[in-house]
């Protein structure tokens, strides 16, 4: 049965280079995602991984600000299932940005769910 609701993912795998915990490092372009007309869209997990030697930042944008934050600690991993749910509308944009200590280098992994309606 469908009930009219689409997955979609924002992931994969991603090398950075931090410029400190004030000044967001856009990863990709692919961790950009723009909420279709007539549709609403609900982030309900993000997983990540880290390698680097320093607990880095992921923090999820919606139309330019900080909507959430997710800490990986050094050579580390995250899930989170997002209990607090929200209807973003059409026109929304998403975006992924990492926050890593100034000149820190590394491998990160992402996979954000969402769910459009």
């Amino acid at each position: 049965m469908n009930d009219g609701s689409t997955p979609r993912f924002l992931q994969g795998v991603f090398e950075f280079r931090g410029k400190g915990f004030t000044e967001p490092v856009t990863v990709d372009e692919s961790l950009r995602y723009v909420v279709p007309a007539g549709a609403t869209t609900q982030p309900v997990y993000f997983r990540g991984g880290n390698s680097a030697d320093e607990m880095i930042t992921i923090a999820l944008y919606r139309d330019g600000d900080p909507m959430r934050y997710f800490p990986i600690a050094a050579k580390g991993t995250l899930h989170v299932s997002l209990r607090v749910v929200e209807d973003l509308l059409a026109d929304t944009v998403l975006e992924l940005r990492l926050l890593a200590p100034a000149e820190s280098a590394g491998t990160v992994v992402i996979d954000l769910g969402l769910i459009e309606i």
